[in-house]
């Protein structure tokens, strides 16, 4: 029996790397022994206020032998060319969502898998909430009869801060806006809790006052194979809001969290409702549930963690993870041709096309 907590480094030290060491830091599973940033700036910061040893380059990161996998928590557009560089050196990889900039990258990404012999890991949390889990309990034991729909909502007040100088002004580095960044959250919990996505309607607009290229409101339809539909929606023009709401024919569930505790996730608990509503009892009979602490991060972290140990994929799949992306593509697609359905096989198969393509003629 190996010797725990495994051992993984740290790329890409800003906010949310601080975030996600907090929480490693709360675990006997994993342990970060290594940072690097191209600032050494940051490099020093980082080990000052978190203790964590900078590597003074990449080179000298992925060549320590104690290091069993390597966490990822650089730009989206970086996440292709690090996680390959992580995976040749025999390494495992986490990777926060999305798993990449553009689908295309992300099916690259999984790919390092069988390539090199490694696990990839993305960093869907939200599915980990305990909130969530709950839910899914009731509807795998039927306490909800037969699920028909589900809708979701994550929204904030991010686009009224935009500025040029912020990523998620442009189009290309933040397609959809809210989309991409929130409700691709939600485009995998429902995953979760639904099954497969067949197809997606989606609709788009521009409010905020600041002058941003991207989309700001956004409203995504979901059919699912089985039939059921699903609603996700996200406002990016006002206060923060995570929830989740599934319909049974012998009950519904509710899930609401503080968005303002999202970055300390284990107290979440002290500030979220679930309840359940059943049969044909009103809003007066609600049941509510108890939620127990938890911690979204570290279960990801320690997923991560166990990967590295066993050598073989976790719940948070590289699959999972492109299949969140291929929503967005498909709801980006939809929203260009006036809310037309669009084929979530179909977004996936073509870009595996073209992604096969370009390994023929290279």
């Amino acid at each position: 029996m190996r010797t725990i907590p495994v051992n993984v480094a740290i790329v890409g030290l800003g906010r949310w790397a601080k975030v996600l060491t907090r929480a490693a830091q709360q675990s006997d599973r994993i342990r970060i022994v290594s940072g690097f940033s191209r600032s050494e700036e940051k490099r020093t910061a980082f080990e000052k206020e978190l203790g964590v040893p900078a590597a003074p380059d990449m080179k000298t990161l992925l060549g320590n032998p104690e290091i069993e996998g390597v966490i990822l928590t650089v730009p989206n557009e970086q996440h292709l060319a690090m996680a390959e560089q992580v995976a040749r050196s025999g390494k495992h990889v986490y990777t926060e969502k999305p798993i990449a900039q553009t689908l295309e990258d992300g099916l690259k990404i999984a790919a390092l898998e069988k390539l090199h012999g490694i696990t990839v890991t993305v960093g869907h949390s939200a599915r980990l909430m305990a909130g969530i889990r709950i839910i899914k309990e009731h509807i795998d034991a039927g306490a909800l009869g037969r699920v028909a729909f589900m809708e979701a909502n994550f929204s904030n007040e991010r686009a009224l801060e935009l500025t040029p100088q912020t990523w998620r002004w442009y189009k290309d580095r933040a397609p959809g806006g809210p989309l991409s960044q929130l409700a691709i959250h939600q485009f995998d919990v429902l995953h979760l809790l639904g099954g497969e996505i067949a197809e997606v309607s989606s609709t788009a607009s521009k409010l905020s006052p600041v002058g941003a290229e991207v989309d700001d409101q956004s409203m995504t339809t979901i059919r699912f194979t089985d039939g059921k539909l699903g609603y996700v929606g996200s406002c990016w023009t006002s206060p923060g809001i995570f929830s989740v709401r599934v319909f049974g024919s012998k009950g519904l569930m509710h899930y609401e969290i503080d968005f303002g505790t999202w970055d300390t996730p284990h107290l979440l608990h002290k500030a979220s409702t679930l309840y359940i509503q059943r049969g044909k009892d009103g809003w007066a009979k609600r049941e509510h549930i108890p939620l127990p602490e938890s911690d979204m991060f570290r279960a990801e972290l320690e997923m991560f963690a166990e990967s590295c140990a066993s050598g073989k994929p976790n719940e948070l799949t590289a699959h999972n993870g492109n299949v969140a992306v291929a929503v967005v593509y498909a709801a980006l697609r939809s929203i260009d041709r006036k809310g037309q359905c669009v084929r979530i096989a179909d977004v996936l198969d073509e870009t595996r096309a073209k992604v096969g393509s370009q390994a023929r003629a290279a």
